[in-house]
């Protein structure tokens, strides 16, 4: 028994196949050969029958699913443009052990029970006239199709979905659609437990009654706090209401460094299809600020800022022309009105902590944007299909800001551009976005900032699979106040740790990562090891390159069943040789990692450019 318990755990971490392979195989055909054999030796016992049938996940099948999203790169709607969509078929797979590009798999009896009898699918009403674009009687509309088909995917109830065109014999001006959708485990437990006078508990449902709703409830206890004992957290949220494609969220947040009551409805572009876009949302917003002034990192201040807010915004998208070649295309004008009205905050004058002054303001903006996608696999994912987002942007935006110390005027412009490089190259995105208030024909809190992300095709290591990552940021703030600071730390810069006294006003970092995708599942769970490594420098008022150069190094394993919507669990040893304020060089960490995604194309709200 004690060998079938180390095979396992052998595979779990995508261990290399035993025995000496032929030269002359594949690595698809090794990996067939080495799953196969490993079943027929667990189907030699009832018992390893059993475990194998219970907990294992047949392997990804890498040469199949590389081939399908192959095949579904081009567009399979564009041979039925202008036909008539007769009738609508909604199929809804098993949770585990299907697959929408395999309808030929089965689930077996304990993943049928755990799909059947713990869950319940999404309803068939919600994905019938919530989430799909289109309804029986109309035309088919490849770009439309297609994008919807992405928009199902990427929904929080739905692991995967495809959309099917079944010809009718003998008719050539009519189809049947069918939509197959697989669910994803939609309650996520979480919770800390350091004592009963230390404690919090949660839960979020994401489909509450097979509706796609989302219910978020929580709470902390913590006894000894001399601020605020008892924290609760409660938000609902209703994706796609109805055919207007408007989400509607409410919530109250009762936390000790944070307390808001809001309401939300919004519709963005889901589509290059979309025409009509836009938000509403208002609210009390109360939050305990932590912040240092740039040149004096080792004081913190603490202070309370309160205020009453709403925000509206609408956006009208046109299509440059009916070109099959530029339906992707469009030009977009938006307008967008918010207003700040503060209740608490610390004292402000006509030049400082303009953060915290009580104003209102009008933005304008008119962009191109050219939205396409390319299917691929393993890039943030486990397995899952990932739309990559292919092509460009460019937005310019401008203003007026009124506020109790007069007005001011803003403008700011916005270009990205992405796409897979000639030769099977890789993946080079790039992002340029500066902003300025202007008062008095002077700069005032200005930024630029560029973003350069690349990674390189998938590639073969014996039975797995790697990729290799590569990040570059550059972000400048001009004229900022004395509370308004970049940091260098976590997402902006050095992975994995928070200090305080990484601060400026003037920030540049690159980061690189390896990750190897393993080949085995365990309890639907696949492993991703990764290597990184991460340098920055950050400076106020000096020159940046008089600056440290920051540096981090490490390893690790992700796991993530891509099944269920909880997130990935990252294991991960980092070196960090000279970061201030740390005890040890050495950092050992568990956490939960949020999926990421590439940046898109779409246009959304003016803006004022981000100083973080």
């Amino acid at each position: 028994m004690g060998k079938w318990l180390l095979l396992f755990g052998f595979l779990c971490v995508g261990g290399w196949a035993n025995g000496q392979e032929k030269p002359k195989l594949s690595p698809a055909e090794k990996d067939s050969i080495r799953y196969t054999r490993l079943k027929e030796r667990f189907y030699k016992r009832k018992i390893t029958k059993s475990i194998y049938r219970l907990f294992f996940n047949d392997v990804y099948n890498r040469k199949k699913q590389s081939g399908e999203v192959v095949s579904i790169d081009s567009n399979p709607f564009a041979a039925y443009e202008g036909w008539t969509v007769r009738n609508i078929t909604i199929r809804q797979l098993n949770m585990l052990g299907t697959s929408v590009h395999d309808t030929n798999r089965v689930s077996n009896k304990f993943q049928s029970f755990v799909s059947n009898k713990l869950h319940r699918n999404t309803n068939e009403s919600v994905i019938r006239n919530s989430m799909l674009f289109f309804s029986e009687g109309d035309l088919v509309d490849p770009v439309l199709f297609k994008d919807n088909e992405r928009i199902l995917r990427q929904s929080e109830v739905l692991l995967d979905a495809r959309i099917i065109i079944v010809p009718i014999e003998n008719d050539l001006n009519r189809v049947d659609v069918l939509v197959l959708t697989q669910d994803v485990w939609p309650i996520i437990p979480e919770g800390s437990f350091g004592g009963f006078d230390n404690f919090r508990a949660g839960v979020t449902n994401h489909n509450v009654r097979g509706w796609s709703h989302s219910n978020t409830v929580s709470a902390r206890w913590r006894a000894e706090d001399t601020l605020q004992q008892l924290g609760v957290r409660a938000i609902y949220r209703v994706p796609y209401i109805g055919r207007t494609f408007i989400t509607g969220e409410m919530g109250v947040i009762w936390e000790r460094d944070l307390k808001q009551p809001f309401l939300r409805f919004s519709r963005p572009f889901l589509s290059v299809e979309t025409v009509h876009a836009g938000a509403f949302e208002t609210g009390l917003r109360e939050v305990r600020e932590y912040r240092k002034e740039a040149d004096n990192v080792k004081e913190t201040i603490t202070f309370l800022t309160q205020f009453g807010y709403y925000n509206i915004w609408y956006g009208r998208a046109f299509r440059l022309n009916r070109n099959r070649n530029d339906q992707n295309k469009r030009i977009v004008v938006a307008a967008r009105y918010y207003k700040n009205h503060f209740l608490k905050r610390p004292q402000v004058t006509a030049d400082s902590n303009r953060l915290f002054w009580n104003k209102n303001t009008l933005l304008f903006s008119v962009g191109y944007s050219n939205r396409n996608y390319k299917r691929d696999l393993l890039i943030f994912g486990f397995g899952r299909t990932e739309d990559v987002p292919i092509g460009s942007m460019m937005t310019f935006t401008a203003g007026r800001d009124n506020s109790e110390f007069g007005g001011r005027g803003y403008v700011g412009a916005r270009f990205s551009k992405g796409g897979y490089l000639p030769g099977k190259s890789g993946y080079l995105y790039g992002l340029l976005d500066a902003g300025s208030y202007v008062q008095l024909n002077k700069l005032h809190q200005s930024v630029i900032s560029t973003t350069v992300n690349y990674f390189t095709p998938l590639m073969h290591l014996r039975l797995s699979q790697f990729r290799q990552f590569v990040n570059f940021r550059y972000t400048q703030g001009f004229r900022r106040d004395a509370l308004e600071y970049i940091n260098l730390t976590d997402e902006y810069g050095i992975r994995g740790v928070f200090s305080d006294q990484l601060v400026g006003k003037k920030r540049l970092n690159m980061g690189m990562e390896t990750v190897l995708f393993s080949p085995g599942s365990f309890l639907g769970f696949r492993a991703a090891h990764f290597v990184f490594a991460d340098f920055g420098m950050i400076a106020n008022t000096d020159r940046l390159w008089k600056g440290k150069l920051y540096q981090a190094y490490g390893l690790g394993v992700r796991l993530r069943n891509e099944h269920l919507t909880f997130n990935t669990i990252e294991f991960r040893l980092g070196f960090y040789p000279n970061i201030p304020t740390l005890s040890s060089d050495w950092r050992f960490r568990i956490s939960g990692h949020t999926s990421l995604r590439l940046q898109d194309f779409d246009m959304g709200a003016p803006e004022i450019t981000p100083f973080r």
